[in-house]
């Protein structure tokens, strides 16, 4: 069976396959063996320790049943991915974002999250838990998650990022008023950065805005990209390069029609005036 090693960090299915790995053999099992303790294939296991599949609510309980578990359950981890606090895709597009040279990104609602500030994440994640999406314990996992990422992109040789917010960014008010002027300003100092481009693309553009989703296009050292788009409840990465052709022609497109950088800093200056 799949032996491969797996990384806890890259995303909540696959934390829970290092889990189920390590419970496995600290009593010196097989997957074979676990197996027969279960109702469930070789196979089976493999795929959930390997990330390339959650279990289901009757395995978690049998896993809890076998392993003894009373707290830290199998059971709760089946509910936490049900109702995670990160889109299902999105960890394995993060694991190819740190490889990127270059970062293109269009965002809609909300200030994208390479560039929020820690008050502007955190009042995002509050706002879920209070609507019950998500619970406390997943809202701190989701915040330091997204702060690892952010530091992962400070490295020697960070990569060139270009971003068109979608007006509604600046208009979308998350959090208190310091918030957002806290944000405000790290949008600025974002945009002076020697490898950052930073766009708006305002509200009159119309339906000449291709994108009516978030999407991300990524070029990694030997030229190759992936792409990524969300919808609410899932992500979804494309590698085939006819596909990715399209995507990166509107985005270009978008680029010459959104606001140059200098008039971007200056809408955003308006917006922390409270001008917009």
């Amino acid at each position: 069976m799949n032996e491969a090693l797996l990384d806890a960090d890259c995303g909540p299915r696959e934390a829970l396959g290092v889990k189920l790995r390590q419970l496995r053999k600290a009593r010196g099992w097989t997957q074979e063996d676990l197996a027969d303790r279960s109702a469930y294939s070789p196979t089976h296991i493999s795929a959930i320790e390997t990330g390339r599949k959650p279990p289901t609510l009757r395995l978690s309980r049998d896993l809890d049943r076998i392993f003894g578990l009373s707290e830290d359950t199998f059971e709760r981890d089946f509910y936490n991915l049900r109702n995670g606090a990160l889109l299902e895709g999105f960890a394995a597009y993060v694991k190819e974002e740190e490889r990127a040279v270059e970062i293109r990104l269009f965002e809609i609602g909300l200030v994208p999250g390479l560039l929020q500030t820690p008050a502007y994440a955190r009042a995002l994640a509050e706002a879920d838990v209070w609507r019950g999406l998500i619970t406390e314990e997943q809202a701190e996992h989701r915040l330091t998650y997204l702060a690892k990422r952010q530091a992962s992109l400070q490295r020697l040789r960070p990569p060139m990022m270009l971003v068109i917010m979608d007006e509604s960014c600046l208009r979308h008010r998350v959090g208190s008023d310091g918030v957002m002027q806290e944000q405000f300003e790290a949008l600025a100092a974002f945009a002076a950065r020697p490898n950052a481009v930073l766009q708006v693309a305002p509200h009159t553009l119309g339906q000449a805005r291709p994108f009516n989703l978030p999407v991300y296009l990524l070029t990694m050292a030997d030229g190759s990209q992936v792409g990524y788009a969300e919808s609410q409840i899932q992500g979804h990465m494309e590698r085939e390069p006819s596909r990715l052709l399209g995507i990166r022609a509107a985005y270009h497109h978008l680029m010459a029609e959104a606001l140059s950088p200098s008039a971007t800093v200056a809408l955003i200056t308006q917006a922390r005036k409270g001008k917009l």
